[in-house]
């Protein structure tokens, strides 16, 4: 998945997380920062969202059942990968990756998975805690066996 898909997918989803959320296109707009036109026009898919409102939209409904249908149980940390290309810091505590994940190498203090939808990899300390996310497998299984060696 990459910028593109990730506008387009989203963009053709805007119209069920408002629904999801109860919101009217004028509160939705309001909360995204655009014109109601702006969003009727995305919700026909007459137009996509801007790379800014699919953030926005990652970031705001993070826990919307249609974006984790869509992009897995981490809408932000896709969003956050795609953007930066690879995130190598340890970040956020994740729920461990019992649904969407698919566990690619295990050690006694780190997993590396990937996610079963959007394909993307992330590596995993014993506390559930993110440590790197990208797409390209080579990247995340060079990181791995960096930080097993460490």
């Amino acid at each position: 998945m990459d910028k593109d898909d990730l506008i387009q997918e989203v963009s053709k989803k805007m119209k069920l997380i408002r629904v999801e959320f109860g919101y009217t296109q004028n509160r939705m707009a309001e909360v995204l920062g655009l014109s109601k036109k702006t969003l009727v026009q995305i919700e026909k898919e007459r137009t996509n969202a801007g790379w800014t409102t699919v953030v926005a939209v990652c970031a705001l409904f993070q826990d919307s059942d249609v974006l984790k249908n869509l992009l897995g149980d981490a809408p932000l940390e896709i969003t956050e990968t795609i953007a930066h290309q690879q995130i190598d810091r340890p970040s956020g505590r994740t729920m461990g990756g019992k649904v969407w994940w698919t566990n690619i190498a295990e050690d006694q203090s780190f997993t590396l998975q990937q996610n079963v939808i959007s394909k993307h990899y992330r590596i995993i300390d014993q506390e559930y805690n993110r440590w790197f996310s990208s797409f390209d497998v080579q990247e995340a299984e060079a990181r791995f066996k960096q930080l097993i060696k460490d």
